[in-house]
């Protein structure tokens, strides 16, 4: 469910960050449900068991314990099947609760679908604890990655 329409380009900084419910590895997940109480990190990523995903969402699971002190939601999105990113999730023991955009939609109303190939680009929205849009990054392609440094760079300038 997406309380936004789908859109071609992702939500400006300063936009209300388009809300959505899916399924996650623990359970239904609804963004507006951390609204003011956790900024997010959502992070798009094209398909689980891949050399640059794995590298990306074990590297956050190694900066798992910095992200919660910055009081950082680290959440990892794909189109992948609920049950495939259980897998991917226990497989590399990853800490973060992995989010399933299996039909597709978060990545549509976020902009970041790639049509042809209908996975997502890699991409990352801050999203601070009022449900805005406090920074974004679109990957030029979805072998590279931001380093956690880069992120952490960006929370530090939340307010």
């Amino acid at each position: 469910m997406i309380s936004s329409p789908p859109s071609n380009s992702p939500p400006a900084k300063g936009a209300l960050a388009p809300d959505f419910t899916v399924s996650s590895t623990a359970g239904p997940f609804t963004l507006s449900a951390l609204r003011g109480q956790k900024n997010v990190l959502l992070a798009f990523f094209p398909l689980a068991f891949t050399s640059t995903c794995t590298a990306e969402l074990c590297d956050f699971s190694t900066d798992f314990d910095q992200f919660a002190g910055a009081n950082i939601e680290v959440l990892p999105i794909s189109v992948d099947s609920t049950a495939s990113l259980r897998e991917f999730k226990n497989k590399y023991e990853m800490r973060s609760e992995l989010l399933s955009d299996f039909k597709r939609d978060v990545s549509r109303a976020y902009g970041v679908l790639i049509p042809d190939k209908f996975y997502s680009e890699r991409a990352y929205f801050l999203i601070g604890k009022d449900g805005r849009v406090a920074w974004s990054h679109v990957e030029s392609s979805t072998s590279e990655k931001r380093s956690n440094d880069e992120i952490f760079a960006e929370i530090k300038k939340l307010s």
